[in-house]
Parts: structure tokens; sequence; C-alpha cells
């Protein structure tokens, strides 16, 4: 359940960015369509993970908030596979911005267009470049 997993992930970080309240929304809409009556509870849970972030920044604090959202996403999903399609969707369009860059994982992906004369130099690290 690696999807799980990265959902855990990816809410925790956007529960300390600007962005926390629409990752809070976004999830709490996943519950609500399978537990309606469960939602409002999530919400609420997604707040006091925030705050013990605020208040406690360290990696362990995040680690172990992680791992707990992971949990429920994984619970969520094995009742509710079908809503695996909407918590994609949900990464990619709610919680992905709130992901710092270096936090996505090792995947570099480069595009550009030279036309003519013009050069493209892309470096997912250093570069140096000599032109004489």
């Amino acid at each position: 359940m690696a999807l799980a997993s990265t959902a855990g992930s990816a809410v925790v970080t956007a529960l300390t960015t600007d962005l926390w309240q629409r990752a809070q929304a976004s999830v709490g809409g996943l519950w609500r369509r399978a537990y309606p009556e469960r939602a409002d509870t999530v919400e609420a849970e997604l707040t006091e993970t925030r705050d013990l972030l605020l208040a406690a920044p360290e990696d362990d604090v995040a680690e172990t908030s992680a791992e707990e959202w992971g949990l429920r996403f994984r619970r969520l999903l094995t009742t509710h596979p079908a809503l695996a399609e909407e918590l994609r969707r949900v990464l990619a369009e709610e919680l992905a911005p709130a992901v710092p860059v270096h936090s996505q994982g090792n995947s570099t992906v480069f595009n550009a267009t030279a036309s003519g004369h013009g050069r493209v130099y892309q470096s997912a690290g250093n570069q140096t470049i000599n032109e004489r």
C-alpha cells in the first residue's frame, strides 16, 4: 500500500503549510464519502496533528504522524478500494503543491525545447559549462 504511505506523508507535510485547510477539507471529503459520520472527527484529528507538528517540529513527530495517517489511509483503502483513484487525484491536485520539491521523491523530469541555434542546459544538481 504505497499509496497510503505516500498519502500519510503528504498530508503531514501539507498540515505544516499554508495549504493545511485545503488538505484538511480534501481528506475530510474522502472520509465523508466512505464514512460520513466520521468525517468531522477526521478533520478535527487533522487539526490536532497540525497543532502537534507546529508545537514540536522534530522529525520524529512528523515521521510518527505520517505513519499514523498512512495506516488510516490504508484502512480506508482496504475497506473502500474504489477511493484509490480519488486519493490519487487528491495527492496530485491538493497535496502535491504543499510538498516541497526536495520531498517529492528522487525522480526528476526535464522538459525543454530549443530551436535554431538555441541551447538547452539542464541539471538536477551542480553544472559547469565551459564554452570557448
